[in-house]
Formats: structure tokens, sequence, C-alpha cells
């Protein structure tokens, strides 16, 4: 068994993937937890899709760049979250009405600019990510968005806890709540950028939202689960990695979130909070009033 390891350490391309993915665990881990108990799964779903026009400009003008293909993503995505949250605030269509039509338009018109421009192949493996043949630049890319990630979740997490615990109380003591909501999608989207060369920008919201939802079956507060989002997270990888290396026809990134799906539904299988947990609730006779029960539901 050691040796297994040490032979599959030997290759630089398995040690770069191992790095690279340590490195987004920790980044993705505070965003997945805040985009599940925000609510907000799909959304992180929408925005994989809505940086697709500005990615595909980028790989268009400038090739496989990771600037060229950072900057279009990043424009198109805060473009799609802003445009968004002003039809939200000045229109009667909902958030989560105008961030679907908008990041509908962006698919469109990125598949639309990709076809006329005839250069699907290549970009194949960045809508499917490429883990195994990241080069420098991207490690580059995964350190600094990780490195801003940390710093401003240090900056942001009060905030951003008050206003999903309490959105009504964060805005009456805020004079511009937009702020925050805005910090959070720019964060967003900056991950699902840093991971389009290991996961692909479809991939990538798989290792955000599992491991973040399968954290929830077991822990209760915020940290916990960030911590916890972080464990399942850098498991699914490493195990998803070493599946990987043992079956070279496996790809990586599926490989990855098929064992945070895994991790996932064990979850909530087993999880303190799971299925078991209310199903055992429900079997056992309560002898407690009616008016407490109810409370006590609601409390959980």
């Amino acid at each position: 068994m050691f040796e297994f390891f040490t032979d599959m350490w030997n290759y630089v391309f398995m040690q770069r993937a191992f790095v690279a993915t340590t490195i987004l665990s920790i980044s993705v881990a505070p965003v997945g937890a805040f985009l599940v108990l925000r609510r907000l799964s799909l959304a992180g779903e929408a925005m994989a899709h809505a940086i697709t026009p500005g990615i595909v400009i980028g790989f268009v003008v400038a090739g496989m760049s990771v600037t060229s293909l950072l900057i279009g993503g990043f424009i198109a995505g805060i473009g799609v979250a802003s445009l968004a949250a002003l039809l939200a605030r000045r229109t009667i269509l909902r958030g989560d009405a105008s961030l679907a039509s908008l990041y509908l338009i962006a698919l469109a018109m990125g598949i639309f600019i990709l076809s006329a421009a005839g250069s699907a192949i290549p970009l194949k493996s960045f809508l499917f990510g490429s883990i195994l043949g990241i080069d420098d630049a991207s490690m580059l890319l995964l350190g600094t968005v990780a490195t801003v990630t940390l710093i401003s979740f240090a900056v942001l997490l009060r905030p951003l806890i008050v206003s999903t615990c309490d959105p009504v109380f964060f805005e009456s003591q805020t004079r511009r709540p937009w702020v925050v909501e805005q910090g959070f999608m720019i964060l967003l989207v900056l991950n699902l950028l840093a991971a389009f060369k290991t996961l692909g920008t479809l991939m990538a919201v798989g290792l955000m939202i599992l491991p973040a939802a399968a954290a929830r079956y077991w822990v209760s507060t915020i940290t916990a689960q960030i911590f916890l989002g972080f464990v399942f997270a850098l498991s699914s990888c490493w195990i998803g990695l070493t599946m990987s290396y043992l079956l070279p026809d496996t790809p990586s990134g599926p490989a990855i979130v098929l064992v945070a799906g895994g991790l996932f539904l064990a979850s909530a299988l087993v999880g303190p909070l799971g299925f078991l947990r209310n199903y055992r609730q429900a079997a056992e006779p309560s002898d407690k009033p009616a008016m407490y029960s109810i409370s006590h539901g609601r409390a959980s």
C-alpha cells in the first residue's frame, strides 16, 4: 500500500493535482457553506453558466490564456449578478427569476459565440476540467483566489452570518445591505473561475455544494459547517484522484464529484440531522403536550 502511494506521488502531474485540489477545497468551503445556508445552491449553478459568454469571448480573442479567460468570465459573472440584483430591487420580478432569466440568456449567447467561432473542441477541457494537466498560471490563480477568499471572509463573515440568520434585522441596521450580497457573489464568481482548469465550470459547483450540504447533516453551527465542508471536499478530491489513478480511463473531475455525492448521500442517511434521526423521532411515541411538540419541531 505504501509503495502504491509512493509511486503515485512520483508523478509531477499527480503532485500538482493534489496540491491544486487542496487549495481549491480551502477556497470553496466557506462559499459552499453560505450557498447552502442562504438557499442559493441553484444560484451557484446559474452563475457557472452565466460566466460562459465571457469565457468564450476570452478564449476566442486570446486562446486558452488564463488571464483572458479570467477577465472575460469575471466581467460576465459580475455583470449578470449585478443586473439580476438590480432587476430584483427595481422591478416586480424576484431575484431567483431574474437570475434564471439572465443566466439562460448568457448561456445561449456563449453557445452562439462558440458555434460561430468554430472552436468547441479546445474548449471542452475547460468546460469539464483538466486537473491532471494544470499549469503554473492556473496554480497561481488558485492560490490568489484562495487568499482573496479567506481574507474577504475574515471581513464578511459576521455580516454574512447576521444577514443569513436574520435578514430583516440586518437590513434595518445596515445602510447598504446589497454590498454584502454583491461581495459574496464576487467571491462565488472568483471561485468558479479558479476551478475552471481543475474541475471545469460545471463540476466546480458540485465541489462547492455537495460537501457543504453533507456537512449540514452533521453540525448545527456555521463555523463547524465550514470546517467540516472543507474536510469533506478535501477527502472527495483526494479519493477521486486516487480512483482516477487506479482506473486510468476514469476522468478525475467526475470521480471527485461522485465521491462528494457519495458522502452527501451517506450523510443524509446516517448523519445526526439526517433521515434516520427524523425517522426515529417519528417512530417514537411522544408523551409531550401537542404545543411543546410543535414548538420543538420549529426550533429544530
